[in-house]
């Protein structure tokens, strides 16, 4: 009984703060409040007994991502006013077309075998710890949406170096 008022108590606060991520005007505000967020995960993640999502959650999200975000904020000039002028070598067709192109594939995905959900715990895990039944979900059962996630990962970091860059 206390574990479940635990986690409503505990969802309760992860949507309290979504919200306020969501809705503050100040951006440093809105990168603080997704730290809370990220350490109520966190403990959510204690409580459901996945340690190792905690610690990866805590290391990876609220404090590798979060001062990401905290050096955007910082370095970009958000006072400005937006440009008048487009940029002649864009291509806005060409990126609607390999956005669509992504959909497709990601959707195909979701209903050809992207989504082999089995929540009954396997026996052959039974003696395993924590991190041992991760990672084997995580390369066996969750193969190729952990490839996808990391291909979108690879292509908004080359996004991201393209809109930097100067001249290419």
């Amino acid at each position: 009984m206390a574990q479940a008022i635990a986690f409503y108590v505990l969802s309760a606060f992860i949507l309290g703060f979504a919200v306020m991520v969501i809705s503050t005007r100040n951006t440093v505000h809105s990168v603080l409040f997704l730290v809370i967020n990220f350490l109520f995960v966190a403990a959510l993640y204690v409580l459901l007994g996945a340690e190792f999502l905690a610690v990866i959650q805590i290391l990876v999200y609220a404090g590798g991502i979060v001062v990401l975000y905290l050096f955007v904020v910082m370095l970009v000039n958000l006072k400005r006013p937006p440009e008048a002028h487009s940029d002649p070598r864009r291509r806005s067709r060409l990126g609607l077309a390999l956005a669509a192109i992504v959909l497709a594939q990601l959707a195909a995905i979701a209903v050809l075998g992207g989504g082999n959900v089995n929540p009954v715990p396997n026996p052959t895990t039974a003696g395993m710890g924590n991190t041992e039944q991760v990672g084997l979900m995580l390369y066996t059962d969750y193969l190729i949406p952990f490839e996808v996630a990391s291909i979108l990962l690879l292509v908004a970091m080359v996004g991201a170096i393209v809109l930097t860059k100067k001249e290419i």
